[in-house]
């Protein structure tokens, strides 16, 4: 497909004065007549951070409204094939398919036309997020998607939740759309899982740097994946805050010396929470504040723009602890 037909972004999504560069859209929201509470995943997740963002630190010191973020136009099917194969945009038709991929098995027995519209046109949404805060990163030097980071996805499978790869979209469209601007991108990859999807469809490339510390004893276990990380640390099951954070100061310092971006995509699940029924680590919230205040200071005092994405976190307490977090980081002078 020539690349010029794809257009990722809309003109009138270009920085707006009075908005802040962070990404919703009540279209995130996956609903499916109760199913989607069969899988451990918080389907209103960026719906609840929103709420408790907004009336906050964010919004009224700054005097901002209801329409102060930005929203996303859905990824049409052209944008898709930018990664996925035709194959596997094809494997969506089928039910089974999607239950496989969304881990619940009944839906398996639902018509095919409602997962789409209940889950994947969602995910649609939210991964199109992840693109247009790649942009908007790039003009105001940081920005949140309250969605995304479906970093089980590849090109030709999808799987842990996650059906489409934004992350390697947002990755082909930076490097087609702004090769002035981005040559060489590097994955902090902090959820508790191991980011198989993005590890296996750039594998070898010289250009994308992949950093990717996770839980070593849970989902996926993806050993080819891992051949792709170039800074990685196997956490142990109930790993706490002084060895969690230790090991991540010393990963992005030894990143940066290896390799220096021109944008980081940082995928900031919070499923390390303690409590995690998936993540199975015991990171307390002050520590998960502390991880993102310590990515944003690194790469923002070096003036390296930083694209968050909220990937997995299963508890009810992780609204509250990204909201918080992300309240922190304004006090912080970091978003700016």
């Amino acid at each position: 497909m020539n690349r010029q037909e794809v257009v990722w972004v809309r003109k009138e999504d270009a920085r707006v004065p009075g908005k802040l560069p962070i990404v919703y859209s009540k279209s995130y929201a996956v609903r499916f007549h109760g199913l989607e509470r069969l899988h451990p995943f918080n389907a209103a997740k960026g719906k609840h951070i929103h709420k408790a963002t907004l009336p906050q630190a964010l919004c009224t010191e700054l005097s901002l409204a209801e329409g102060s973020f930005y929203e996303p136009e859905e990824l049409t099917k052209h944008q898709l094939r930018r990664i996925h194969t035709r194959e596997y945009l094809r494997s969506l038709r089928w039910s089974l398919n999607v239950a496989r991929i969304a881990e619940v098995s009944l839906m398996a027995f639902v018509p095919n036309k409602y997962l789409h519209q209940g889950y994947l046109r969602p995910m649609r949404f939210q991964a199109a997020g992840s693109i247009l805060a790649g942009k908007l990163a790039l003009d105001y030097g940081w920005a949140i998607n309250l969605g995304g980071g479906f970093h089980h996805c590849c090109s030709n499978r999808g799987g842990g939740f996650c059906p489409y790869a934004d992350i390697s979209l947002l990755i082909v469209r930076l490097f087609e759309q702004e090769p002035c601007r981005v040559r060489r991108i590097m994955i902090v990859d902090l959820d508790a899982h191991q980011g198989n999807g993005h590890e296996r469809d750039f594998n070898s490339w010289e250009t994308v740097f992949i950093l990717d510390i996770y839980n070593a004893f849970i989902y996926p276990r993806d050993h080819i994946a891992k051949l792709s990380i170039r800074c990685g640390v196997e956490l142990q099951n109930q790993t706490e805050d002084e060895v969690y954070l230790r090991q991540l100061s010393r990963c992005l310092m030894q990143s940066l010396a290896d390799f220096r971006p021109d944008v980081v995509i940082y995928n900031a699940g919070t499923d390390v929470l303690k409590g995690d029924p998936l993540g199975h680590l015991d990171i307390t919230a002050e520590g998960v504040m502390e991880r993102d205040r310590l990515v944003f200071s690194t790469f923002r005092a070096l003036g390296i723009p930083v694209v968050m994405l909220l990937s997995g976190g299963y508890t009810k307490a992780s609204a509250r602890v990204i909201a918080d977090s992300i309240i922190n980081l304004r006090q912080h002078g970091l978003l700016d």
